[in-house]
């Protein structure tokens, strides 16, 4: 079987998902099962429909003001991983939103360093943890040190804390040692072990689903239908091809990253893990008490995370710094489309925070 590569092509990604199919999951049943224990979120998917042009529109926005600065992370984080690495790159992105920035990173390290590298990526799932199936296939070929885990960003930490506890399950099971480090563009919670920036920045690609990311659906994991070798599955939008933007995206950045090569204007920043940190606990405390949240669960720190849940998931409100900022002119249109109140907290220390609707049975 020719491997998965969605609408990428093999010289951009491999992934090491199953493509299955999967009944659509009505987002309010989705989240009352969710939050009744009855199934993981991992094992359903709600339909997912072409945005709009209005919203549309606001991705284009998004990629004309924000690819500089994703331009200047990619090439920071791509100095970062060579300088960590130096006995060799295996890149692992992390699907869904991991995966765009490693299609780049793969790029930006062939044209611009000369590393042709392998790039994988693949599923991993909160409470579940990473595709063991999946690192057992990459280790057939790969030294366990050069592997690099790549995502968008952090929010509160969570994937980053899952990551650790699952590489630190593989080496007692598997016997091999796996460096437990996140590597993102830009790191809020402190949690990355490597970072190009701790802004909270519209990354372009959180905007979109599927039609961003090579047409593939987020991973699903439903553990009593999977044989025990598959890796995770995921479904393919092969009927949205007329609709992708996931080989344009990757176009436009890297022609931006040239640019900014040329400029030589991108400098590491230093970061301060234990501040961010700090804020990101201070946050969620906050939170939890002024809205009766019962589980940090609830509660999705920064841009990329609370366009996920007005997306996907049943929202309760969504919180503001700056009503008239650039960067979260989308989510106020998501907001707006599905009457989700809007508070505006100026001393927010992120863009955007978006909390789920508990529902009480």
């Amino acid at each position: 079987m020719p491997p998965f590569t969605g609408s990428y092509t093999l010289d951009d990604v491999q992934f090491l998902l199953k493509p299955i199919s999967v009944v659509d999951t009505p987002v309010h049943l989705k989240e009352a099962l969710i939050q009744s224990g009855k199934k993981h979120y991992s094992e359903m998917l709600s339909h997912e429909a072409l945005p709009s042009d209005d919203y549309l529109a606001l991705f284009h926005e998004a990629l004309a003001l924000n690819q500089e600065r994703m331009a200047q992370h990619l090439l920071i984080l791509a100095q970062r991983i060579i300088a960590t690495r130096p006995h060799g790159i295996t890149l692992v992105s992390l699907a869904r939103a991991g995966t765009p920035v490693g299609v780049l990173l793969k790029q930006v390290l062939k044209q611009h360093f000369t590393l042709d590298v392998a790039h994988y990526s693949v599923s991993i799932i909160r409470d579940v943890g990473l595709d063991n199936n999946a690192l057992r296939f990459i280790l057939q070929q790969h030294a366990p040190e050069s592997l690099v885990f790549i995502d968008g960003w952090t929010g509160k930490g969570v994937i980053a804390r899952q990551l650790a506890c699952s590489l630190a399950e593989f080496a007692a099971s598997d016997g091999v040692e796996i460096p437990a480090e996140l590597y993102v563009l830009t790191d809020l919670s402190g949690s990355a072990a490597v970072t190009a920036s701790s802004e909270d920045y519209l990354i372009p690609s959180s905007v979109l689903n599927s039609t961003v990311s090579g047409l593939v659906s987020r991973s699903v994991y439903v553990p009593h239908t999977a044989e025990a070798n598959d890796f995770h599955g995921c479904v393919y939008y092969q009927h949205f091809t007329e609709h992708d933007l996931s080989g344009y995206f990757i176009e436009v950045m890297l022609d931006c990253v040239e640019r900014v090569w040329r400029s030589g204007e991108f400098e590491s920043p230093t970061i301060d893990r234990q501040q961010l940190q700090n804020v990101s606990q201070t946050l969620l405390q906050n939170l939890a008490k002024q809205y009766s949240i019962s589980h940090a669960n609830y509660i999705k720190p920064g841009i990329g995370e609370a366009t996920r849940v007005l997306l996907r998931r049943e929202a309760q409100r969504l919180l503001l710094r700056d009503l008239n900022a650039e960067s979260t002119r989308h989510l106020r249109w998501l907001a707006e489309s599905k009457s989700i109140p809007i508070t505006v907290c100026a001393d927010l220390p992120y863009q955007a925070v978006a909390l789920i609707k508990e529902l009480h049975s």
